[in-house]
């Protein structure tokens, strides 16, 4: 579908953010990502994606990238309320198919709505 992608506003762009999210925000996890989180003050949930090199090559960090959106995107509204949410893929991510990626991010916007 054309232009059901994330717009900037829903998207954490600053390192200064992500930094201030690390250090302030609280965070889950599981074998294939962590999640941080903590409340922002906009009327929206922002998400931050997160693959390092040591992840693999392009095609891989690119492709869970991809998943992690698409799973933001059909699940916008299991996030309720106002986050900066930024999800960091762990290496054991990279074979992972994508139901299995979708599930285990379910669970942890889950944790993350017991939390608060």
């Amino acid at each position: 579908m054309i232009g059901s992608g994330l717009k900037k506003t829903d998207k954490l762009l600053k390192r200064s953010e992500f930094v201030a999210l690390s250090r302030k925000g609280r965070s889950v996890s599981d074998r294939y990502f962590i999640v941080a989180f903590r409340p922002n003050s906009l009327d929206r949930p922002r998400l931050g994606i997160t693959v390092t090199k040591k992840t693999g090559n392009a095609v891989i960090r690119n492709r869970i990238k991809r998943v992690v959106r698409e799973f933001y995107r059909l699940n916008r509204q299991r996030i309720n309320g106002q986050w900066d949410i930024n999800v960091i893929a762990k290496k054991a991510a990279v074979g992972v198919p994508s139901v299995r990626a979708h599930e285990s991010l379910c669970a942890l916007v889950d944790q993350i709505r017991g939390v608060t």
